[in-house]
């Protein structure tokens, strides 16, 4: 080595420069005159020479060098021993191995020493190899150099990988293990994030594939201030696809059939694999039929041929088609179908109007809620049928130009219309069920297919409905009698208290105008009060003839006479009259008093009996 003959030569210099010293020493003493220059110098001018002998070396036994030598010394040592500073990385090289250690010539005034421990990563490291390392301390309590390969790697890795994303370089990782959301990579040492989504540019289903692999990646973020690394390997095969996607997409044309591979499954549709470039399957091209989800078709990683409906050069977007391979459905119906037909089928969609059927993959006719009941009732179409049922029903219109169909269940049965003058004759009874209310009546299915209407006048002889809800409720069974019956408007006109005979013809004589009952005062209203005179009458009686014998007038909850003065049974009104009870008597009074004065001779009645007769009703009307 140059630096161990370098000290070699050096120790040679300092033996005859010993030898040299110890004659000047000699001369300085005045011991030996053979010495003649210095003898000369220090006899000649020995101030000079007192003042400028190095008194210090002398001291301390220094042998004196000369300053050309001195110079060569240093220029030596700074061409064979390097100047590191703490954070700066330097290479040396393994001079020795023991135990526990690594010993490395940096080239500095001693050797360094490095655990092994910092070479696990290397079991094969042996005395030659060149290694990375960063002095760690410059002298420890034994005066030895500490240096460290582990922090020199972390420097020069963070400097790699720094380089590499702001160049866009391209380096090589080792995937260690699985992450939450993804995978850790060991790029230059540092532990980077690779992401899932950064994998592959398909959906990754197995990640534990990918463990144990060496793999090329992009840098694409660093966080400084946590020390974070994200690499991406999807951003390598990206760069590659869009050029293969701008080559395939300029050779494909419409109508093209391609092979493909099924790459991801979606609600709305199949991401397929053109070899390069993915073309979207939606899913009302994947089959003539009704289906609720692709994956009723296909499964994933199947390879399929699919045609080119359309794309996008610019944006690369391709549509793709899989039922446009076969023959449509409707091309295919039987030629023999006719309208009038029956036909089988399995419920595929239900709508607030009906329900489509398919009677063959891919040919679907439409059940309208109107052909689903012969009532002119309408209802839901869930109350007939769900999806999944198999129906049958009737061919109404075929158009096959426009394919369309549309389908009816009640054909199926006999209209009940036919023969409804013979079931439900005029003054017929019958039990119906309560289907619906307006305002104005009440809507009663007799059989399926069979409504009728009973007006809100139609509910009761003695109760004033204001609406139909408050004399019954849906769902209620009725007893009607057939009132009207419209066989080509197809209209039924029913009535309930026609069921029993009309209490008021009974009414009209027991409650005949000039008839006296007794009653209760139930109510006071503005412009009179009411009585009741049983549980269907509710006589009204005015104000004026509320008024007692004594001038009061009848308050509620007060018991009297009363004398009916109105009966109007087409109106249910009833007008009764306490006043005209006690004043009929006065009026019975007067009539009395003027008949004994006219018959005075024949009676015998003399005027003081009048008079008497007089003032006992004056006493009367008095309240005496």
């Amino acid at each position: 080595m140059q630096d161990t003959n370098f000290i070699s030569a050096m120790a040679e210099e300092n033996k005859k420069e010993e030898v040299q010293d110890s004659t000047e020493v000699q001369d300085v003493a005045g011991m030996d005159n053979s010495s003649q220059p210095t003898a000369t110098k220090q006899q000649d001018n020995p101030e000079k020479f007192l003042e400028e002998f190095n008194w210090h070396n002398y001291e301390e036994g220094i042998d004196p060098i000369d300053d050309d030598k001195l110079e060569e010394f240093e220029k030596l040592v700074e061409e064979n021993f390097v100047d590191t500073l703490n954070d700066e990385v330097v290479t040396g090289k393994v001079i020795n191995i023991t135990d526990r250690d690594a010993i490395i010539d940096i080239n500095a005034k001693s050797e360094g020493v490095i655990s092994l421990n910092e070479f696990r990563y290397n079991p094969d490291l042996k005395v030659g190899d060149d290694v990375e390392v960063l002095i760690d301390v410059r002298e420890d309590a034994t005066g030895q150099l500490v240096l460290s390969h582990r922090k020199a790697r972390v420097i020069q890795a963070w400097e790699r990988v720094n380089k590499a994303h702001d160049e866009g370089l391209i380096v090589n990782g080792f995937v260690k293990c699985r992450t939450k959301g993804g995978m850790i990579v060991d790029v230059f040492g540092i532990e980077a994030f690779l992401p899932g989504s950064q994998i592959d540019v398909k959906p990754i289903r197995d990640y534990d594939a990918y463990v144990g692999k060496t793999m090329e990646f992009k840098v694409v973020k660093i966080n400084h201030e946590f020390k974070n690394v994200v690499v991406s390997h999807k951003a390598l095969i990206e760069a590659d696809i869009e050029e293969q996607k701008k080559e395939i997409i300029g050779q494909l044309e419409k109508g093209q059939v391609l092979e493909g591979t099924v790459k991801n499954i979606t609600s709305y549709g199949v991401f397929v694999d053109l070899g390069g470039v993915d073309g979207l399957v939606h899913i009302t091209d994947l089959s003539w039929s009704r289906i609720n989800h692709p994956n009723e078709i296909v499964e994933l990683d199947q390879k399929l041929n699919v045609v080119i409906l359309d794309f996008d050069e610019a944006k690369t977007r391709i549509q793709l088609g899989l039922k446009q391979l076969s023959k449509h459905p409707w091309e295919a119906l039987d030629d023999n179908l006719k309208v009038g037909d029956k036909v089988k089928g399995k419920v595929v969609v239900i709508a607030d109007y009906g329900a489509f059927i398919e009677v063959a993959d891919g040919v679907e006719g439409l059940i309208h809620v109107s052909e689903m009941s012969w009532s002119t009732h309408l209802r839901s179409a869930q109350d007939f049928v769900n999806v999944g049922d198999e129906v049958e029903a009737q061919i109404l219109t075929l158009d096959r130009e426009d394919r369309k169909m549309s389908l009816g269940i009640k054909q199926l049965t006999p209209d009940p219309w036919t023969d409804i003058t013979t079931k439900y004759p005029v003054g017929s009874k019958h039990k119906g069920i309560v289907r619906n209310f307006t305002n104005f009546g009440v809507f009663v299915e007799l059989e399926e297919g069979i409504d009728g209407l009973i007006y809100i006048s139609d509910l009761s002889w003695t109760k004033k409905v204001k609406h139909p809800s408050e004399f019954t409720n849906v769902g209620d069974e009725l007893e009607v009698v057939v009132l009207e019956l419209d066989v080509e408007g197809r209209k039924l006109s029913l009535g309930h208290k026609q069921v029993e005979d009309n209490p008021w013809d009974k009414y009209e004589k027991e409650y005949a105008v000039g008839t006296t009952h007794t009653a209760e005062i139930s109510e006071i209203v503005d412009k009179g009060a009411t009585i009741d005179f049983n549980e269907d009458i509710t006589a009204f009686i005015p104000q004026r003839h509320l008024e007692k014998e004594d001038g009061n007038k009848l308050k509620k909850g007060e018991s009297a006479e009363f004398q009916v003065i109105e009966f109007n049974k087409e109106f249910k009104r009833v007008v009764a009259s306490h006043t005209a009870i006690h004043k009929e008597e006065e009026q019975q009074i007067v009539k009395q008093a003027a008949k004994k004065a006219a018959d005075k001779n024949a009676d015998k009645t003399t005027i003081g009996d009048v008079n008497a007769d007089l003032q006992a009703l004056k006493d009367r009307m008095e309240g005496k």
